[in-house]
């Protein structure tokens, strides 16, 4: 937005604004000389016309050429530009837009004792401006606007006492605004916007009593506002924005009482609003935004009954706005985005029937919006993402027939979109990702025919991806991932020729990607993963030339990749990892330059990898699990041996084969016959000890081992799973910890028989392992791989050295070395585990059953999620509505009468375990205060005890903590009681959580948790 307010055509704007009270007493004033028309000496003042034809001398000859009429003795007879008195002296020298090009240096200022207008604005004059300037002692109106001016604004201007209208704008002078300019007694306007001028504002600009407006936004002033701006009563119009203002706006600021417009945006003031804004009952316009003010907005701001315009985002403001401004029915703009507000929107505000834009994501605006909303007209502009609102979007939003943007992503809304809103025929961009809206796309989006821009992403949409929105002929971007929708896409998709981005993953789409998408020749962006699509690649994919990223991983995908993508010129990211394609790499491939990250891994690929850049840095992950990849790559094996070799073992091995090859022939069929007897007999001991269907039981999926073999070394090494080598028990099975031949210490989770009777199909069961294997994230345990077998059945993990969160919590001597700050961490990596599970996999990968036992601690005191794959490899079709395997305190109170499983419940559980890492034991009692009803309280979030003091509950083991590390014990408790909120849709998601504990816990606002712990410490 910023950058958007920095271009030229908006500081026109702000000007024209600015001086529409004014225009035609400028006008009047440029045009002194030609109300009375004047009569003029025959040969005019000799000294003039040598200073202009001088001066007309030194500009460039093209620029001449407007100028061409000032040829004879007399500049008052048909010299453009030029307007004389009665005696012949130049009064008015107006030349703006003459496309001048030169400098003031050989301008004669003292030749024009008379002038009264110099007008020079909009051209190419060059240079600076000379300290002569102050020579036209009668001059009451200059203007150099709109040049090529540098250099410091000359101190000689505070000679041009009779000065009214001083307008600089728009060149490149530098230096500080010289403290003479407080000697203009009589200046009315001042407008040095749009240079680069530096220092502060002079103290001596309070002297300019009868300013009425100060223009001096886009530049690099510094410093406080000064105090005696408050002595400029008469003002009308202020714009300080755009600069690097410091300090806090003056309480005094209340005694302008004509101002109507006051911009302080994009500053770096700070402190709070002063209540006595509200004294300015003129005011049609008042931007603050984008500074560091704090507190909250005050009540006084509700005697603004003029105000038209609010802007207040992009601060750090907070707490609820006051129900005064319910009182500001004349406003068409506000604007609070970016700030911490709490509690309701200022719902009357709608009833003034004039509010046409209202912009407030980022906040922690609550509640839900009124069903009223649905029968306003009037909005053109909507932003409330990234709040905590609720509602039914079909029952408060309603058809708004000049609606242009609508955002209302990141909230709690749910229900289905209308039909209806095919009727929002302006409509451009209509954004309503990460709620809980369900239901189907209505196909009567495609009569909004306007609309560039559908991202409903996120939702618990269903149905198909109707061919209706092929209508959208000026669409460009279309995101739909991660939903349930079903269905092929439909062909239609071809008639959206401007579409630059189709992000379609995680749904359930199915058939064959079509190949119709080629002709959609401007797409940049293409991801498809994380669905069913099956058969090939269409090569028609090699025809979108402009394409920079696609993504076809995690699908069904069979066949060759076809050689046609080698086309894609421009493409940056390729990734069709977690498929079932087949045969060699491209070799058109190597000509993809533009390339820099590829994922080819769990395929059935083979062969070289392309001489590229991008496979050569690519990591192991990226080709792992594969038929037989080989090259110049991390963790591959080289192509070949190089030719010398294998020339010397040609030849030394020649001899040797032709003399025992006669005696192989001889031993084979010896050895055939024995083979086969003994491997008959083994076979029948082995059906009489086993019942036969157990054969299809023995899966050994352990990614880049030898899974039989592995398998016997894991039941070696624990003796049969002997319980001296048990070291955890789980909600799925028993924890062993197995010493491999090779000295590599693994963590074994043998599962209990009843989870393992029914396991799935072995090509999606190989998928699913393949899956978790790849995850990589710092706090999570890695995952080798699964065996299955008809006597056991276990998870293979990578072995962590502290053992679980529960154990260093429950004794006493490994409590009091686990101090604060290890704490803080700790909750912080789980924080980071789950916001990757749930965020960053097609589908999220739910945990289930996030507790103190199933959180791990290395040597370091790094947190690492264990037991993540189980529900996932055992219930892979339970992403909805399932039996829930979970850990009794800490499973979210919600599945008591629902069995439906969410990320919420993984966020409940995350609660419970912070809460338990902060007071030292299992927090079941503390639980039930915080959420039981409290009849006295009308908030909306459960109460805590009134007269618990935190440290009371605080683990008593250790010291309580200190300075930073007390801030963030706070902060973590809120977000604990945050995650425990009764109603699942009002707790944070995890992606939330980590982002907020990355941030060093700055405090939250209130709406985020609500915690009366007394006087904390």
């Amino acid at each position: 937005m910023k950058s958007l307010l920095n271009k030229p055509f908006f500081s026109m704007f702000l000007r024209i604004l600015f001086l529409l009270p004014h225009i035609f007493n400028l006008s009047s004033t440029f045009a002194f000389a030609e109300q009375t028309p004047p009569t003029t000496s025959l040969f005019g003042n000799n000294r003039e016309v040598e200073a202009l034809l001088k001066w007309k001398a030194s500009l460039d000859n093209q620029s001449q050429s407007p100028l061409s009429s000032w040829a004879g003795i007399s500049p008052c007879i048909n010299w453009n530009g030029i307007t004389c008195d009665n005696s012949g002296s130049v009064t008015n020298l107006t030349l703006a837009d003459f496309g001048l090009r030169g400098t003031l240096y050989d301008f004669n200022f003292s030749s024009f004792p008379n002038l009264c207008v110099l007008d020079i604005h909009n051209n190419s004059l060059s240079g600076t401006i000379p300290h002569e300037i102050g020579k036209l002692k009668s001059l009451f109106a200059i203007s150099l606007a709109q040049n090529n001016l540098t250099g410091l604004i000359p101190s000689s201007v505070g000679n041009l006492r009779n000065l009214s209208k001083l307008f600089l704008w728009g060149n490149r002078l530098s230096g500080s605004i010289p403290q003479e300019i407080g000697l203009l007694g009589f200046l009315n306007e001042l407008d040095l916007s749009d240079n680069a001028l530096t220092g502060g504002i002079p103290y001596s600009i309070g002297n300019l009593k009868n300013l009425l407006a100060l223009f001096l936004f886009q530049n690099q002033l510094s410093s406080p506002i000064p105090s005696s701006i408050v002595n400029m009563t008469m003002l009308t119009d202020v714009a300080l924005q755009q600069n690097n203002l410091t300090g806090v706006i003056p309480s005094s600021v209340g005694n302008l009482r004509n101002l109507s417009i006051l911009y302080l945006w994009g500053n770096v003031l700070t402190g709070g609003i002063p209540s006595s804004i509200g004294n300015m009952t003129m005011l049609t316009e008042l931007s603050l935004s984008q500074n560091n003010l704090s507190g909250r907005v005050p009540s006084e701001i509700g005697q603004l009954g003029s105000l038209m315009v609010l802007r207040l985002y992009d601060n750090k403001l907070h707490g609820p706005l006051p129900l005064e401004m319910n009182n500001l029915t004349h406003l068409n703009i506000l604007s609070l985005g970016t700030n911490e507000f709490t509690g309701q929107l200022p719902l009357e505000l709608f009833k003034g029937g004039v509010l046409v834009k209202l912009i407030a994501p980022y906040n922690y605006f609550s509640g839900s919006i009124p069903k009223s909303l649905k029968n306003y007209t009037n909005f053109y502009r909507v932003r409330l993402d990234w709040n905590q609102l609720t509602g039914n979007v079909s029952e408060v939003l309603g058809v708004y027939p000049h609606l242009d943007y609508i955002d209302l992503s990141y909230n709690h809304f749910y229900g289905e979109l209308s039909s209806k809103w095919g009727g929002c025929r302006d409509m451009t961009s209509l954004k309503i990702s990460n709620n809980n809206i369900s239901g189907e796309i209505p196909p009567e989006l495609g009569k909004a025919t306007q609309l560039h821009l559908i991202d409903l992403s996120s939702n618990q949409l269903e149905g198909t991806i109707p061919r209706e929105l092929g209508g959208l002929k000026l669409l460009y971007k279309l995101t739909l991932n991660d939903n349930h929708l079903s269905g092929a896409i439909p062909p239609d998709i071809k008639m959206l020729s401007k579409l630059e981005t189709l992000h379609l993953a995680s749904n359930n789409l199915s058939g064959l990607i079509p190949k119709q998408l080629c002709e959609c020749s401007n797409l940049l962006l293409l991801n498809l993963s994380g669905n069913k699509f099956t058969e090939s690649i269409p090569l028609e994919i090699g025809l979108l030339h402009s394409l920079q990223y696609l993504d076809l991983s995690c699908n069904f995908l069979t066949r060759v990749i076809p050689r046609q993508l080698g086309q894609l010129q421009r493409l940056e990211t390729l990734n069709v990892s977690h498929n079932m394609l087949s045969g060699l790499i491209p070799s058109t491939f190597n000509d993809m330059l533009s390339l820099t990250t590829v994922d080819i891994s769990s395929n059935k690929l083979q062969g070289p990898i392309p001489d590229t850049k991008a496979f050569h840095n690519a990591s192991f992950e990226a080709f792992r699990d594969n038929m037989g990849i080989c090259g110049k790559a991390s963790g591959l094996k080289p192509c070949n041996l190089p030719e010398s070799s294998k020339t010397v073992k040609q030849k030394s091995n020649k001899l040797v084969i032709l003399i025992v090859l006669s005696l192989l022939g001889c031993f084979l069929l010896v050895f055939a016959v024995i083979g086969a007897l003994c491997f008959l007999f083994k076979r029948a001991r082995k059906r009489k000890a086993e019942p036969e269907n157990e054969q299809d039981r023995n899966i050994f999926s352990i990614l880049g081992h030898d899974g039989k073999k592995l398998y016997e070394n894991i039941v070696e090494a624990t003796e049969e799973f002997n319980s001296n080598y048990c070291i955890g028990e789980g909600g799925y099975g028993t924890v062993y910890k197995a010493v491999m031949p090779a000295e590599q210490v693994v963590a074994v989770k043998k599962l209990h028989r009843s989870q393992t009777d029914n396991l799935p199909d072995f090509k999606a069961f190989e998928k699913e392992v393949c899956v978790l294997a790849n995850i990589r994230h710092r706090n999570i345990v890695k995952m080798y791989g699964f065996c299955s077998h008809a006597k056991h059945s276990f998870l293979v993990y990578e072995f962590i050295e502290r053992g679980s969160l529960r154990k260093i919590i429950t004794s006493e001597e490994q409590a009091i070395e686990f101090d604060w700050i290890k704490r803080l961490n700790v909750v912080k990596g789980v924080a980071g585990a789950l916001s990757h599970l749930h965020h960053s996999w097609c589908p999220p990968i739910i945990h289930r059953d996030i507790t103190s036992n199933n959180i791990l601690l290395d040597l370091e005191y790094e947190a690492r999620v264990s037991d993540f794959g189980t529900s996932r490899l055992l219930m892979p079709d339970s992403s909805n509505w399932t039996a829930f395997a979970g850990t009794f305190g800490y499973t979210a109170p919600e599945l008591a009468y629902t069995m439906k499983v969410t990320e919420k419940c993984d966020v409940y559980s995350f609660g419970v375990v912070t809460m338990e890492v902060m007071i030292g034991r299992h927090p079941g009692d503390l639980i039930s205060t915080l959420l039981s009803p409290d009849s006295s309280s009308s908030s909306s979030m459960p109460p805590i005890a009134q007269h618990t003091l935190l440290k009371d509950v605080l683990d008593q083991r250790i010291s309580l903590p200190r300075t930073g590390a007390a801030n963030g014990v706070v902060h973590m408790m809120k977000i604990a009681i945050a995650c425990l909120h009764p109603n699942p849709q009002s707790r944070p998601t995890m992606e939330q959580i980590s982002l907020e504990l990355t941030t060093k816990w700055p405090p939250l606002p209130k709406a985020f948790c609500t915690i009366i712990l007394g006087d904390l410490f």
